[in-house]
């Protein structure tokens, strides 16, 4: 098996961790020795559809990689004609993303075509099987598109359970998260806050990435309202792009007249600049209401930083609790209290285990359970 094709978001898309994972996850089959492209959207999104400010990076392209920008996500003729092109490329292996329905009918048809060469083995990564927003049509196109697919990886129990529920019998393995590496190595504390021009001695914890209603900022806004976390004079960063109305969030920093205490940073944050925004913090907190995995997790073990996460989704597995962070219940006093005792606590005191259970998570164990779950496909 020589010739694999990933088909998800790839540069100069903009689409955050399932990108930058596209990316890794080739350059780990190149250096294994593998013939690997990308194969990706020319529109992923209608431009009335897409949340953010812009579906595009203006950042270089990637070194070493070939990607082709082929999928019309919208376009029925263009799904056929891609689907026969790569039909003829004849690869051995296709990676296909699976992460919204909305993405079901486009992937479903090229796959169909691809297919007809009777060779090509396909293997989902499927980073959500039931969407965090139900919208209309979410089953009848994520079933659509599991047909398609040979096999599956989840990076979760919770995406594991919920791929059951559509599939039951083709096969299927679980793999945590790699890290995601290729943000650069950490950076101390002290330089990263000079960088973005933060002081050097308050108390910060970091929100990182889109912003959505699943996320839960709207209780972490309400958990730094607590009279203890004022008293300590704890802040909060916020570094992402909001993917819904942010009125919402301001009127809440006004209600509970925390603007002293929130830093934000409403922008997309470029590659370049991860590595400053997760070492500013004293931890990396994910208030999530509902969640499968994050790719926030894997950039606070990659970068060294606890994490405080809520008792949702696949999060509490992925940070085991009092060991490399805290798991809190999804209400702002919960919340409160676990930042509260992350700082009882220190910083410090979560180091070693967290250094020890980064271990677990490498682009190397992916690779080889993808390779290991293509040959059971028959």
């Amino acid at each position: 098996m020589q010739k694999v094709l990933i088909i998800g978001p790839a540069h100069p898309l903009r689409g955050g961790g399932i990108t930058t994972f596209n990316h890794r996850l080739a350059k780990e089959f190149i250096e294994k020795g593998y013939d690997c492209e990308i194969v990706s959207f020319s529109l992923q999104y209608p431009s009335f559809l897409f949340p953010g400010k812009s579906q595009y990076s203006d950042e270089p392209a990637p070194e070493d990689l070939t990607i082709h920008s082929l999928i019309n996500s919208v376009h029925p003729l263009n799904w056929l004609r891609v689907g026969r092109k790569l039909k003829k490329w004849k690869p051995d292996l296709v990676i296909v993303r699976f992460w919204l329905p909305l993405m079901g009918p486009s992937l479903g048809t090229v796959l169909r075509q691809l297919k007809k060469n009777n060779h090509t083995k396909i293997i989902c990564i499927a980073d959500n099987v039931v969407p965090h927003e139900k919208r209309f049509g979410d089953k009848p196109f994520t079933k659509y598109f599991l047909k398609a697919c040979d096999a599956f990886v989840t990076m979760s129990e919770k995406v594991l359970t919920d791929l059951r529920s559509f599939e039951k019998t083709k096969p299927a393995v679980l793999v945590p998260h790699p890290l995601y590496d290729n943000f650069g190595e950490k950076v101390s504390k002290e330089k990263a806050r000079r960088r973005l021009r933060l002081q050097v001695t308050d108390k910060i914890i970091v929100f990182f990435g889109f912003i959505r209603r699943y996320k839960g900022l709207n209780l972490l806004l309400q958990a730094m309202a607590d009279r203890r976390i004022k008293e300590q004079n704890i802040k909060l960063l916020i570094a992402g792009e909001f993917y819904e109305d942010e009125e919402t969030y301001r009127n809440l920093i006004a209600t509970f007249k925390l603007q002293n205490r929130i830093i934000l940073h409403n922008h997309f944050i470029a590659d370049v600049d991860v590595k400053n925004y997760i070492c500013a913090g004293d931890c990396i907190v994910q208030p999530y209401i509902n969640a499968t995995q994050s790719g926030v997790t894997p950039l606070a073990y990659h970068f060294e930083k606890p994490m405080i996460v809520t008792n949702v989704g696949g999060l509490p597995a992925l940070v085991p609790h009092q060991k490399v962070g805290l798991v809190a219940e999804p209400n702002p006093q919960s919340i409160a209290g676990a930042i509260l005792q992350f700082y009882s606590l220190g910083e410090d005191f979560f180091l070693p285990q967290l250094r020890e259970e980064k271990k677990k998570y490498s682009w190397e164990k992916l690779v080889e359970a993808i390779v290991a779950l293509a040959r059971k496909v028959e």
